[in-house]
Parts: C-alpha cells; sequence; structure tokens
C-alpha cells in the first residue's frame, strides 16, 4: 500500500478554552481531489492554516510526502511541495504579473537544486498562460478583474512547483461562468498531476471536482466518502439545513 502525499492523525488547536479542532485524521493521496467543506465556523481555515504552517497544532501530527512537518514553519513546508492560493489574494501591488510569479519561482522552487527553473522569464510566461494572463504579464495587479486576480493567485501557488495544492475558495464572489472557468482551471492543474484540495462553499463546484468530500462540524471531522454519499448522510444534512 502506498504512503499518503498528505498523513494527519490526531490534529487538534485550542484557542483558550474554545477547541477549534479536535482529533481530525486525514490521508491524501498522489494525485487526488478533495473536497473539504463544512459550515461557517467549522475549522476548515484553522485545519488549512495548521497544515501550511501558519499556526501550530498542540496535538497531533502532520506528515507531507513522508516528512514531519510538525514544528517546521510555512516557508519550508511550501519549499517541501506544499503550496496554497488565498480567497483574497494579495498580490505584491508595484509589481508585474510576470514580477508576482517569478518571487515564489525564486523563493521556494529555485532552491531545490534538480528542479532549479533554468528559464525563469520563460517559466513566469508559462504559468501565465496556463491561467489564461500571459496577454497581461507586464501589467500591474490593479488592471485586473476579480476572476484575473484569482487566476494570479493560482498561478503564484503553482510557481513555487507544488505537490500539493490547497485552494482556499477560490470562486468566492464570481459568476456562474467564472466558476466554471476556475473549475475547469483545477482539473487541468490536476491533470499535470497535481494534488489538490478544494475548500469551497459553491456545492455544485465542490461536487463537480472532488473524487472524495470531507465534511468538517465543530472542528470534528463528521465525514469521509464518495461525494454522492457524504452529502446524503444525516448529520451531513442536519449540519446544512438544521436537525
Amino acid at each position: 500500500m502506498s504512503i499518503p502525499l498528505l498523513l494527519v492523525t490526531g490534529l487538534g488547536k485550542r484557542f483558550g478554552g474554545f477547541v477549534a479542532l479536535a482529533d481530525v485524521n486525514l490521508q491524501v493521496a498522489e494525485g487526488e481531489r478533495l473536497g473539504l467543506i463544512g459550515p461557517n465556523g467549522s475549522g476548515k481555515s484553522t485545519l488549512v492554516n495548521c497544515l501550511c504552517g501558519t499556526l501550530r497544532n498542540d496535538r497531533g501530527q502532520v506528515q507531507f510526502a513522508g516528512h514531519s512537518l510538525n514544528g517546521l514553519p510555512a516557508h519550508r513546508r511550501t519549499r517541501l511541495g506544499m503550496a496554497r492560493s488565498f480567497q483574497l489574494p494579495r498580490p505584491f501591488p508595484t509589481l508585474t504579473l510576470a514580477e508576482n510569479v517569478r518571487v515564489p519561482i525564486l523563493y521556494a522552487a529555485q532552491v531545490r537544486g534538480s528542479g532549479a527553473v533554468t528559464d525563469i522569464r520563460a517559466r513566469c510566461h508559462e504559468l501565465l498562460d496556463t491561467v489564461g494572463l500571459v496577454q497581461k504579464a507586464d501589467h500591474r495587479p490593479a488592471d485586473l478583474t476579480q476572476i484575473e486576480m484569482r487566476k494570479l493567485e493560482l498561478a503564484r501557488a503553482m510557481a513555487s512547483e507544488p505537490r500539493l495544492l490547497i485552494a482556499d475558495e477560490a470562486m468566492a464572489g464570481l459568476s456562474h461562468q467564472e466558476v466554471d472557468d476556475i473549475l475547469e482551471l483545477l482539473m487541468r492543474l490536476n491533470a499535470q498531476g497535481i494534488t489538490i484540495i478544494m475548500i469551497e462553499h459553491i456545492m455544485r463546484a465542490v461536487l463537480a471536482f472532488s473524487e472524495r468530500l470531507v465534511v468538517l462540524v465543530a472542528g470534528r471531522k463528521i465525514a469521509d466518502g464518495l461525494p454522492r454519499d457524504v452529502i446524503r448522510q444525516a448529520d451531513v444534512v442536519a449540519a446544512y439545513l438544521g436537525s
């Protein structure tokens, strides 16, 4: 049996007396498309922050590609091959799109030795082309629409050459067609071999994307399985619609 790319065991996080995560167990296989859902306040963001190193878990273990991540800062996790995109993109406003993508190439991908990028300018344009922004490579973020900002955020995440991409509400606030555009882009990235965890409230997108669905409620994992089965579980329905 192959080792999971991401292995989370007994993860716990408290803020004072508030339990944000309680004994969360999770496995993600190489190449998998995993959907992570839950009502507001369910612990999704806390889980992602503990995985990426923004927060330190109080209990449990996180392993990525066979490496223990406990105690590692966020930048070390990025260099191991874990990347995330943020719901609220914060690119460098004074840099061009190409320069924005160049930063994570130099900061993360370029330090891996054998995986070093030899032609950084070409790689910047390749990434921007992947997300449909190569024609605006010399523009600044202020020139972008909302969906273009989300695409730039994904390009910046991909610039670190991740094995795992955590897409945190990449579709929030977008139109129906724009959601489909981001969904198609994530599918293409996964087809290229990138493992993806999607955190999203737009259920049609989650169900279209996910091979497996995990549900958090009040900091606990209450469901993990095939999407069509998970959304029919009584406790999942109750969490979203009320008992």
